[in-house]
């Protein structure tokens, strides 16, 4: 299941200075996959294919037929452009919808389900066509586009700092969307009163969409997701091919993962918007071209300031020294601009990543180590300490100077773990480096990250610790967070 072994004929691009990473030797079946591999392949692996395509869609279906606790803002405001096409579907469904317990505990049994086919689609990937596994993808997607946004708002957030900027003029880094209650947008979005995380690229892209209907800026942006989404799968492919690996597991460690199909892309989160420049950037690096390496993770910070976790890891591929200096002069020639353009749009303004880092979400890693310790959860203490081990990490991996993909995918793992707002779609960052990355143990992190994330965010998990008085936040610190969130929401 954690193997990723080469394709024949197909490598690293040639010449000097090329990028260089140990291959993952060829595993005979037989002792790689004896049991699993044989009971499942072929015909396992197609079904568990199709099992993640039914568990997509009975959610989609369920999401798109009336208020529900899967779509935040629902009970408040529902209209039939938001719940698209599928909505024709209420009536069959609407006595179903009418139990909230049934449908987390169904919710649940789906993301458990999912759980399952994805280990079963891992360790039958060999057994499966690149054809079969991309009709699944787009298959997958093309559902997934028809779906409201799950579990957050945050599709309508970025519509209300759009519109914030681009209709009313006033800047989203200074004015929360609370300065804009008169606008439809507002109804539908959660932090009125937090100035906008989100990058400067980004927020400058999503400006055009202020001056379109709302259910016309709401379908662009969940367009342009779903097509970044399958831009970035692609990447991953091509990374893998430009490895020399096959792109058949690199695709499906990514696009087949339960989080990614039942929290990432139904979410349209702007994670993907960051997440094709930064892979482009590592294709760009695989296949010799360094300035457009650097020219690519600078728009991938600017969209999202995570992506540069990524620089020091490119610098430490890029041999000899020239292609190091070619990377820089790529990002230099891409920042100049797009500072330029921040300062002209949004001042000296940057995104606000303070309050939201102080957050508590009930199972992020700092919290319940806190809680072991016994120091009342994630406390701003702790936190400092652990952003602090973040930097000694990342310097100790850069040190190293080894494997390139892995230390970035390690480094980005510390980061995923030491997060005090931990949400299940900031998995997708790790996804790409633990597959193309050599280092198994990586794999295994990040699939070991997975169980974790849909456990502690399936809805059953917490309905049944909070009947029996168990709360992750009820602490000093989680009081402290809850105010904060409610005061930022209000």
């Amino acid at each position: 299941m954690l193997a990723a072994t080469p394709v024949a004929g197909v490598g690293a691009a040639p010449g000097d200075g090329g990028v260089a990473l140990p291959r993952l030797p060829a595993l005979e079946v037989s002792s790689a996959l004896p049991r699993l591999q044989r009971a499942l392949a072929p015909l396992g692996g197609r079904r568990a294919l199709a099992a993640l395509v039914l568990g997509v869609f009975l959610v989609v279906v369920f999401a798109t037929a009336g208020a529900s606790a899967l779509v935040p803002t629902s009970q408040l405001t529902y209209p039939t452009w938001e719940a698209g096409p599928l909505h024709v579907l209420h009536g069959p469904l609407a006595h179903l919808l009418g139990s909230p317990h049934g449908l987390n505990f169904g919710l649940s049994a789906v993301l458990l389900v999912m759980l399952v086919a994805y280990a079963a689609v891992l360790a039958t990937v060999r057994s499966l066509s690149m054809r079969s596994i991309v009709i699944t993808i787009v298959a997958l997607h093309a559902i997934l586009l028809l779906s409201p946004p799950q579990q957050l708002t945050d599709l309508f957030n970025y519509l209300g700092y759009a519109r914030l900027g681009g209709l009313h003029h006033l800047n989203p880094y200074t004015h929360p969307i609370a300065d804009e209650i008169h606008d439809p947008v507002y109804r539908f979005t959660t932090w009125h009163h937090l100035l906008s995380p989100y990058g400067q690229l980004f927020t400058a892209l999503t400006y055009p969409l202020a001056r379109l209907p709302l259910p016309a800026a709401y379908w662009s942006v969940k367009v342009l997701t779903v097509l970044m989404s399958l831009s970035f799968v692609a990447l991953v492919g091509l990374c893998a091919r430009a490895l020399g690996r096959d792109p058949r597991f690199a695709v499906l460690f990514v696009a087949a993962n339960p989080i990614y199909l039942m929290f990432a892309v139904p979410g349209f989160h702007n994670d993907f918007f960051m997440l094709v420049p930064s892979t482009a950037a590592v294709w760009f690096l695989l296949t010799n071209r360094d300035r457009p390496a650097g020219a690519a993770l600078m728009v991938a910070v600017f969209v999202k300031f995570t992506a540069v976790l990524l620089l020091p890891f490119l610098l430490i591929a890029a041999r000899p020294n020239i292609r190091r200096r070619r990377i820089v002069e790529g990002a230099l020639i891409a920042a100049v601009p797009l500072t330029a353009m921040s300062v002209a749009l949004f001042g000296f303004a940057i995104p606000n990543l303070q309050d939201q880092s102080t957050l508590l979400t009930n199972w992020s890693i700092p919290n319940l180590f806190g809680l072991l310790i016994g120091i009342g959860g994630g406390t701003p203490a702790l936190l400092r300490v652990l952003n602090v081990g973040v930097v000694v990490t990342v310097a100790l991996l850069v040190r190293r100077r080894r494997d390139w993909l892995a230390g970035a995918g390690w480094a980005t793992f510390a980061l995923i773990v030491s997060l005090a707002w931990l949400v299940p779609w900031y998995l997708v960052w790790l996804l790409p480096l633990a597959a193309l990355a050599t280092n198994v143990r990586l794999r295994q992190a990040a699939l070991a990250l997975t169980v974790f994330l849909v456990l502690t965010f399936m809805p059953a998990t917490d309905m049944f610790l909070f009947k029996y008085g168990i709360n992750p936040l009820n602490d000093k610190a989680g009081h402290a967070s809850r105010t904060l969130q409610q005061k930022l929401a209000r």
